[in-house]
């Protein structure tokens, strides 16, 4: 079940304002917090109710559950941050199978692009003052991955919302 082709238009742009929060705040504080994970969750779970029993729900929980397994696991491992984890599995619950690779490739397809730049920004000779203050331009500083998140589950839902029936 695809919640962005099912819910009312205030929970989608709802669900919106809350990755373009997590965006923001990943990228001036190389952290998301958890209330914008729980919002975005929450906002997924009341997507569900409000858009009814549906056969295909299985396939909702089946990614988000492994998308926050494998999420645990390379949080582990010193490769993903926690609340990157936490904001993929949150939204990633709003997709079903079909969706959800499309969310991973337009999310990973941003991460790429995301990388790059962030290598060409960090290169700028920019003035101390700056640089001390948005930690992402700063060396060895991680990539704020909820930026391409944010920009997959965007692009993803819009896609499904083009195929939304009038």
């Amino acid at each position: 079940m695809n919640l962005p082709t099912l819910v009312p238009e205030w929970l989608f742009w709802a669900l919106i304002a809350c990755l373009v929060l997590a965006a923001f705040q990943d990228a001036m504080m190389l952290k998301i917090s958890n209330y914008i994970c729980g919002a975005v969750l929450l906002l997924g779970v009341a997507g569900a109710v409000i858009a009814g029993p549906q056969p295909s729900l299985w396939e909702n929980g089946v990614v988000f559950v492994a998308a926050l397994a494998i999420g645990t696991f390379l949080f582990g491992r010193g490769i993903l941050g926690g609340g990157d984890v936490k904001l993929f599995a949150a939204t990633v619950l709003w997709f079903d199978l079909g969706a959800s690779a499309r969310f991973l490739m337009w999310t990973a397809i941003a991460g790429g692009l995301l990388a790059v730049l962030i290598i060409i920004l960090r290169t700028l000779p920019w003035p101390q003052a700056i640089r001390s203050r948005m930690r992402v331009l700063q060396p060895k500083a991680g990539i704020p991955y909820g930026i391409a998140i944010a920009a997959g589950a965007i692009i993803t839902s819009l896609q499904l919302m083009g195929a939304r029936p009038a």
